[in-house]
């Protein structure tokens, strides 16, 4: 029994210490699926001296057996001197592999990955350490509105080709090796990711909107201004991802029944003003019967009935108007008479 237990835990070692590469990067993750593309987002500025940028990255979670996406977000170092190498998903095979990140002296491979913000597939353009201080670089990194005195600006000049693509190998991965140094700095002393980091990827696991199935790679908490802190989060640039998320979500069902909510708002209100438009554009070349729009169907009937029974009881209308035809009909009988004598000469 005693040999037996010997031989499954020393095993296992044994392979570790054969393949370096592997121990350093602790390898502890393998899927059959590929990790989607790296969405576009902005990096938030940086909260204070000694902090470092860990790029966000696909995760791949068991218990939801789906991608979700752990934002990035500024890290305080473990120890001055102390840089980050991002953990990279790299294709063995048919299975894609997770190597986890780690923190060293040196930046190590991450597979080629382009992640941005300095970590561009080679070292870390953003800063470097001296003296026991950071020193950021303006050019890559948000420097922001915080008071910090050691900063530069270098043009990081990329040859690599721009690409989105979150593994390394296989069949449309990035095509990388690691250097002797890079190599070098994954046998050399290093620590694993910080207790903070940890918390930033158990939060963004419990988060339903991070996963790749919700989202469609377009997380809408693509970073963090710190480590486990998911107030004032950064979303993706393309906002389009909340909108898909409501169709999907739990909680935006209910935004969905308010967008047509005001469809029918919007709808009957039209009709109206379209009516009042039309009424509108007729009484408008019609100037002296815009002010009577109410007797209109008086005017349009107007026989002169109507209005003599609506003025009937009125006495004063009555005799006003009957005097005026009786004048007009014997003048109408006198001009009849001259043009007959004016025939007749």
């Amino acid at each position: 029994m005693l040999s037996k237990s010997w031989r499954l835990s020393i095993v296992p070692a044994l392979l570790l210490m054969l393949s370096p590469t592997l121990s350093s990067a602790q390898v502890n993750v393998s899927v059959s699926i590929a990790p989607p593309e790296l969405p576009v987002y902005d990096q938030p500025p940086l909260p204070g001296d000694g902090y470092l940028w860990s790029p966000g990255y696909w995760a791949w979670g068991d218990d939801i057996q789906d991608y979700y996406w752990v934002p990035g977000t500024w890290v305080e170092a473990p120890q001055p001197g102390y840089l980050w190498t991002p953990g990279y998903w790299a294709a063995n095979g048919a299975v894609f592999v997770w190597n986890a990140g780690y923190w060293g002296p040196q930046v190590g491979f991450y597979g080629g990955v382009n992640y941005g913000f300095g970590y561009g597939g080679r070292g870390y353009e953003g800063g470097y350490w001296q003296d026991g201080h950071l020193f950021y670089n303006r050019a890559v990194i948000n420097v922001g509105s915080v008071h910090v005195t050691n900063v530069y600006n270098k043009t990081v000049v990329n040859n690599i080709s721009v690409t989105r693509v979150s593994f390394n190998g296989g069949n449309g991965g990035v095509r990388a090796e690691p250097t002797a140094a890079e190599a070098a700095a994954a046998r050399g002393p290093h620590v694993e990711a910080t207790s903070a980091q940890r918390q930033q990827v158990e939060t963004a696991r419990g988060n339903p909107q991070l996963r790749a199935s919700n989202n469609h790679g377009r997380p809408p908490v693509a970073a963090t201004p710190r480590a486990g802190n998911f107030s004032n989060p950064v979303p993706a640039r393309n906002a389009a991802a909340p909108a898909r998320n409501a169709t999907v979500g739990a909680e935006h069902p209910a935004g969905g029944a308010e967008r047509p909510a005001p469809q029918p708002r919007l709808s009957t209100p039209r009709p109206a003003p379209e009516a009042n438009t039309g009424a509108r554009d007729i009484a408008a070349p019609q100037a002296h019967a815009a002010p009577v729009n109410p007797p209109r169907p008086a005017a349009v009937v107007e026989p002169g009935r109507e209005p003599e029974h609506t003025q009937a009881p009125k006495p004063a209308p009555k005799p006003q108007v009957r005097p005026a035809p009786k004048p007009a009909e014997h003048p109408a009988e006198h001009p009849a008479e001259h043009p007959q004598e004016n025939e007749h000469h």
